[in-house]
Parts: C-alpha cells; structure tokens; sequence
C-alpha cells in the first residue's frame, strides 16, 4: 500500500477528472464535506503526534548526551536551516513562474454539504516545547523510564500514521473533486511538472555540492557507493528502509566508519534535506497557484525557523513529512484547507525523490561530519 501510494494518488486525480461533468453536485459537496471532516481530525490530533514525537527524539538524544552528541544535533538544526533557507530563494524563483489560478474560476465554486471542526485544545508551538522539554528532563532523570515511554508512544504514532495512509485518498478526493468543479485542475497539472523539475535540480545540486566539498578527490565514487540506498530509498519511500544500505556506503566513505555507524541511526528521520528543499518550493508554487502574496523574508524566517523545530517529530512513514507540517503552513503561510490537501497530494507524488534526497543527504552529511571530526583528531596529534 505504502509503495503504491504515489501512483493510487495519480490514479486518483486523473479518475476523478475524467468522472468530473457526471458526478452530481450533491455526491461533489459531500465529498469535499468529508475532506474538510477528515482535514479537522488531523488538526485536531496533530498537536498529540507532535508532542509524542519530539518527547521521543528528545528523550533520546538526552539519555546519549555527550560532547559529540550535542555537536551533532547542532549540526542537524543548521543542515535542516541552510536548505530550508535556501529553498527560500529557490521558492521566490518558482513563484515567478505563471501558477495563478484565480482567473480560471468563473464559476460558482463548491460549497461544502456540511461544516464539521474540532475545537483548538493545544497550539502546535506549545505542543512542540513541551515535548522538548519534558523529554530533555525526563531523559535526563529517569533514562530507564523515558525510553520505556518512548517506545510506547512511537508504536502508538506509527501505527496511527500506518493507518491513515489509508484514509489519505479520501481525503484527497474531496479537495480534488473541488479543484475540477472550480476549474482550476487542469493548469495544476501543466504547470506543476516545472516545479517537480525545479525541486529535484536545486536539491540534487546542493547534495553534490555537500559530497564535493566533502571529498573532492574522490567524489564520483563517493555518490557511487550510496546509489544503492538511494534506489533503495527511492523505491521503498522510505529513509528508514533504505538505512542498512546507507549504513554500507557511508562507511565505505568515511574515514571513521565507527563514527558513520553512529551517525547515520540518528539522523535517519530528523535530518531531511529533501523535505527541506520540497515543502517550501511546492509552498510557494500553491501560494501562487491560489494568488496568495508571496510571503516576506521575515514571515519566512519565523516558518523556517518552526518548520526545522517540527523535523525533529516526522513520523518514519510515507506522507509522514508533510502531514506533521500541515499546521505549521497554516499558521505561518496562510495556507486554506484545499491548499492544505494539494500541497499533500504534491508531496506524496513525489515522495519516492523527495526520499532519494533524503537518503543521499543523510550520506554526504555523514562525510561532512566525518571530516571535521579527521581535522580535530588531527588537530589534537598536531
């Protein structure tokens, strides 16, 4: 299911145009009706995930606290910061491009057959420092008692998110359908296929700049020895499966292969450089596609800024990158409930790339890191 995912969803998307002019308008609004339910539910879970999530990794990372621990994860926060900020320029490029669907809309536009919300319990921000928090303490406290909680919560998240997946086409169906009906499907799908284009030059770039300045001498052979868990990546959506193969070629390029081995377990799910580079371009692109203001750099630095906190509570599943987002597009990029539901639809589509970058940035981090470590250990013979 996870693996035919992307292509359930394209399925999905060219079914629902074909059926569009005979689908009555009734069966359209109580199929957006149940998008809009379904989009709620999530809003209304998501600050649980959030906080489950965070607790976890912080748990974690403070029941291993060391010198070299500590330098990683600042390592990780600023690898997730520079791509993201990079996207911000690389965003600005793709909101040029001719996106607007505002002009296309000259009928009257689908109106839900109920309004069904959830009420706001916990802001996202609270929920994230909270889980940060608790677990940095608890982690430190009771080490044996935070991982025991840990892995609960971790079992109970996946296997909430495992399920979703599930529900991911009908919730996508209700925004689609809506999208069709306002006439604004059709220059989607023309136009998107240049942001894909963009979003893998620009990532894919940026990891080959990582692996050169990382080992010049050797930098064709270097991306060698990762292609395998980055086909594995590819194919599997996910950085998780593909890490025993990450695990072989990181340590086939690194000097310290005992450092590698540590390295490449823990950044797995938190250190995204495809998440970083898709979410905010495919951001801009749907901000112009609904004729939204291009957002400030200073807008964009309090998002870059949450959007990095929030990687830290991805969920190790296909769509789990975007979904732990949702809120963090609406709160800070003004993003609507039908915004919400192309930007996910986008994401999945892509998801197989978007998880080859992952895998492939995760190696050329763990160089990188491999080689500050050599000069130090240098530094100190000297």
């Amino acid at each position: 299911m996870f693996k035919k995912m992307p292509f359930i969803l394209l399925g999905l998307i060219l079914l629902s145009g074909l059926l569009n002019p005979y689908i009555p308008l009734a069966c359209k609004s109580v199929l957006y009706a149940v998008s809009l339910s379904l989009k709620s539910l999530i809003l209304f879970v998501l600050p649980f995930l959030i906080f489950g999530l965070l607790f976890k990794t912080a748990a974690q990372l403070a029941g291993k606290a060391s010198k070299a621990v500590l330098f990683i994860l600042a390592a990780i926060c600023l690898s997730n910061f520079l791509s993201t900020m990079i996207s911000y320029t690389v965003g600005a490029f793709a909101y040029r491009f001719d996106l607007s669907m505002a002009l296309l809309n000259q009928g009257a536009e689908l109106v839900p057959a109920w309004t069904f919300s959830l009420p706001k319990w916990i802001g996202n921000d609270q929920a994230m420092l909270s889980g940060l928090v608790l677990g940095i303490v608890l982690g430190w406290w009771k080490p044996a008692l935070a991982d025991r909680l840990s892995n609960h919560v971790e079992r109970v998240i996946s296997g909430f998110f495992k399920k979703f997946l599930y529900v991911i086409p009908l919730f996508i169906t209700g925004f689609v359908i809506k999208m069709y009906h306002d006439q604004v499907m059709g220059q989607m799908i023309r136009s998107y296929g240049l942001i894909f284009a963009l979003i893998a030059c620009a990532v894919f770039s940026y990891i080959a700049l990582i692996y050169f300045l990382s080992n010049r001498t050797s930098f064709f052979q270097s991306i060698k020895n990762m292609m395998p868990a980055a086909i594995a990546g590819f194919g599997s959506m996910s950085s998780a499966a593909a890490m025993p193969l990450t695990l072989i070629g990181t340590e086939k390029n690194a000097k310290n292969p005992d450092l590698a081995r540590s390295i490449i377990p823990a950044t797995v799910n938190i250190h995204l450089i495809g998440d970083c580079f898709a979410i905010p371009i495919f951001a801009f692109a749907v901000l112009k596609s609904f004729g939204i203001a291009e957002p400030s750099f200073a807008s964009y630095l309090i998002f870059a800024s949450y959007f990095v906190l929030a990687k830290f509570s991805v969920a190790a599943v296909p769509g789990g990158g975007i979904l732990v987002m949702l809120p963090i597009l609406e709160a800070y990029l003004g993003f609507d409930p039908a915004m919400l539901s192309l930007i996910t639809a986008l994401y999945i589509l892509f998801d197989p790339v978007i998880t080859c970058a992952n895998v492939l940035g995760n190696g050329g981090f763990a160089m990188a890191i491999d080689r500050v470590f050599k000069k130090e250990r240098l530094r100190a013979k000297g």
